[in-house]
């Protein structure tokens, strides 16, 4: 595409947005690197949105400032930012062509024709859209117009490209598809990217980094293996991955650095785990994943035996539930050639260096 050697970066800073007496955004503070792809993940009504259509300057902000490659944009109209964005609704013009969809606003700009001929022709090609150019939005699937609103996007010569949850109205298929072909883009083109979504595999496929949001805070801004592996606290652990993580209630205890997680009948040591202040023996919240959770034969001698109360099988993979000795539910992936049936039990351990521990308060990670 066109050189894009403007500096692209985003720093929101101190943003505040509210409508009426409610706040959605207070202080909100994100800095995003040139050429970063970020997530702004979260549950309907956490805020993502509304800071992305910020960045973009569909929204007023009533505190802060937006800056976009080094120039505070703040007050700027969407066309003076130097961005493109893609919707979750295609809004494509239903009587225009694919061509003059992605070229209307070149046209519009005054773009010499036979400059909006080769960006069109360019970004076509790289969505493998190019025999779909004399069609209109009528003729053509729901991901067939999905790309042609990245591709309208694309034709732009911009630096930071905002995505608003654009596979959220696609079959499953689909969403995998044009996930591979975002990802592929943002390779390719070296832009700035910041992507909405509530669904967390998008989300950790295809960020360098994950703004994990809950009533307009981040409370997680990291890598997706770290967001995954350490979550700050009980909401990001159990809103990231699927399924959700086990937690069990229960305590600390031990002295001298000697300390274990009991809860009910069972004790797991904690030699290994990395808290992140002292520890010190009181109430805690154990979490771990599934697929974290030892099984079978490589539960090893410190196993307990937990009834299994029903298998959900994925194909390669399935899910056992199984019942703590404590009562608790707590789920264990497994081979899908693993025999295990509802009403056996199946040999379980759990490693320390693979689980998380949260205070039983507000649930910030120990």
């Amino acid at each position: 595409m066109s050189t894009r050697d403007q500096r692209c970066e985003v720093s929101v800073r101190g943003v505040d947005i509210g409508f009426g007496r409610v706040k959605v955004l207070e202080k909100l503070n994100l800095d995003i690197a040139q050429s970063e792809f970020i997530v702004l993940l979260g549950p309907s009504g956490c805020g993502k949105s509304t800071l992305l259509n910020a960045i973009a300057g569909l929204l007023d902000v009533n505190d802060g400032q937006i800056w976009i490659g080094g120039r505070n944009v703040t007050w700027e109209e969407p066309k003076d930012r130097g961005i493109a964005m893609v919707f979750q609704s295609y809004a494509l013009y239903p009587r225009m062509t694919v061509r003059g969809n992605m070229s209307f606003g070149l046209r519009v700009a005054g773009m010499p024709a036979a400059e909006i001929q080769k960006r069109v022709t360019e970004a076509a090609a790289m969505l493998k859209i190019t025999n779909l150019l004399d069609r209109r939005p009528s003729e053509l699937s729901g991901g067939q117009r999905q790309r042609v609103a990245i591709g309208r996007a694309l034709v732009r010569d911009a630096g930071v490209f905002l995505f608003d949850e654009p596979l959220s109205n696609l079959d499953a298929q689909l969403r995998v598809e044009l996930r591979v072909e975002i990802k592929r883009l943002h390779q390719r083109l070296s832009a700035t990217m910041i992507y909405v979504t509530h669904d967390q595999i998008e989300a950790l496929t295809l960020a360098d980094r994950i703004a994990v949001m809950q009533g307009g805070v981040i409370q997680q801004l990291d890598t997706p293996q770290k967001v995954y592996r350490e979550p700050i606290n009980r909401f990001v652990a159990s809103f990231v991955g699927s399924p959700s993580m086990n937690f069990v209630p229960g305590r600390i205890e031990g002295a001298n650095g000697v300390l274990a997680f009991v809860g009910g009948d069972l004790t797991i040591p904690l030699q290994g785990y990395a808290f992140r202040s002292p520890a010190a023996p009181g109430p805690a919240v154990l979490g771990v994943r599934p697929e974290h959770v030892l099984a079978g034969g490589a539960a090893g001698p410190a196993a307990i035996q937990a009834p299994i109360e029903m298998i959900e099988p994925m194909g390669a993979d399935s899910l056992v539930w199984c019942r703590m000795p404590s009562g608790a539910s707590f789920s264990v992936r497994v081979d899908g050639e693993a025999r295990v049936a509802p009403g056996g039990t199946l040999p379980v351990s759990f490693p320390a260096t693979a689980l998380s521990l949260f205070d039983d308060g507000p649930g910030e990670r120990l």
